[in-house]
């Protein structure tokens, strides 16, 4: 299935494919004051409908995770980083996404605040 996603604003929009079955809530400093519920998929399939030169990006700790952000509203829509087998891929704020029920999406928390 292609999901649409976006900002507040408008102004980052992209589109995403794939099938949520669930979604990661983790405690670490920057998710948990960000409120995201994050759904992980490969990088290709993610597509921006936003050129990267319209957002803002935020790195910190190890700088491996690219904090993808509309400078406009100041919503995370998305995040890019590198996954366990090497692999690029997105973790996708799924609150962003339009039209999906977000209290049927089960919940696995993480203890990011541990890392």
């Amino acid at each position: 299935m292609i999901y649409k996603g976006r900002c507040h604003c408008g102004k980052v929009e992209f589109e995403v494919e794939g099938e949520i079955n669930g979604a990661i809530a983790c405690n670490c400093s920057i998710c948990s004051r960000k409120g995201t519920l994050m759904w992980f998929v490969p990088r290709e399939k993610l597509r921006l409908l936003t050129s990267e030169s319209e957002m803002s990006t935020y790195t910190f700790n190890k700088h491996v995770i690219k904090h993808r952000f509309c400078p406009t509203c100041g919503i995370h829509p998305y995040g890019e980083g590198v996954g366990p087998n090497g692999n690029s891929m997105a973790a996708i704020n799924i609150r962003c996404i339009e039209g999906i029920d977000l209290a049927s999406v089960p919940v696995q928390n993480y203890d990011g605040l541990s890392l």
